[in-house]
């Protein structure tokens, strides 16, 4: 079972070693992928520990293995689980999927009364967003904070952020909505016919970045469908 095969929690004093090497990887993954993660210095990952908002995922020997934090936008109305980031060796063996849900649990914790939102050009990540709730929404329903935005400037696809007028880009976005407030959910639900199916993110994904890359003067009617 995975979770016998990794220590997974919240990231503390302890783990602030770790924060150069999570730095370093966030951001050579980025530019394998061509897409997404935007750039978080060491620093930064190191305040998310201290703060207690931020899952870390260690092997039984203590070498770095996963990591994803917390941020909260619009005064604590908006939650981002971001970041989320397996060490190579690590990859496909499930450890995304597990740190995702600690850090789903922790952010619950700390924002009870909050929306969680996520943008991923990940077909495995939007996969498991969805498996704990998440579903597509539009940019514009997503946090107005001026500093979240900010965030993105590091990201190799901002330029792309800025000619959609910050209303789209090659990410999905994805939001989950508290129970107390499930209403809400059907009217800002772009697309609620996902289910769990893997291809059917894969095809997403494919569909979006193609749209995004190649066809600059989409009508926003049809950017609307991502």
């Amino acid at each position: 079972m995975i979770k016998n095969m990794f220590i997974i929690q919240p990231a503390g004093l302890a783990h602030t070693r770790y924060a150069e090497i999570i730095s370093q990887e966030m951001e050579e993954s980025a530019k394998a992928r061509g897409t997404g993660i935007a750039k978080r210095s060491p620093e930064y990952l190191i305040n998310k520990m201290l703060e207690g908002k931020s899952i870390i995922a260690l092997t039984k020997t203590g070498d770095w293995a996963g990591f994803c934090y917390i941020e909260a936008w619009g005064h604590g109305k908006f939650v981002a689980n971001s970041g989320l980031i397996v060490a190579p060796p690590f990859r496909r063996s499930g450890l995304a999927r597990e740190i995702k849900k600690e850090i789903f649990k922790l952010s619950r914790k700390k924002y009870p009364e909050s929306k969680i939102f996520g943008l991923t050009t990940g077909a495995a990540v939007m996969k498991i967003n969805s498996e704990l709730g998440y579903f597509p929404v539009s940019y514009s329903d997503l946090t107005d904070d001026e500093e979240f935005w900010k965030g993105c400037q590091s990201c190799v696809n901002y330029e792309i952020l800025k000619t959609k007028n910050r209303q789209n880009c090659i990410c999905t976005a994805m939001l989950y909505v508290p129970k107390n407030a499930d209403k809400k959910k059907k009217e800002l639900a772009l697309r609620m016919d996902f289910g769990k199916d893997l291809r059917l993110f894969e095809r997403w994904t494919r569909l979006k970045r193609y749209v995004m890359l190649n066809l600059k003067k989409t009508k926003n009617k049809t950017l609307n469908l991502f």
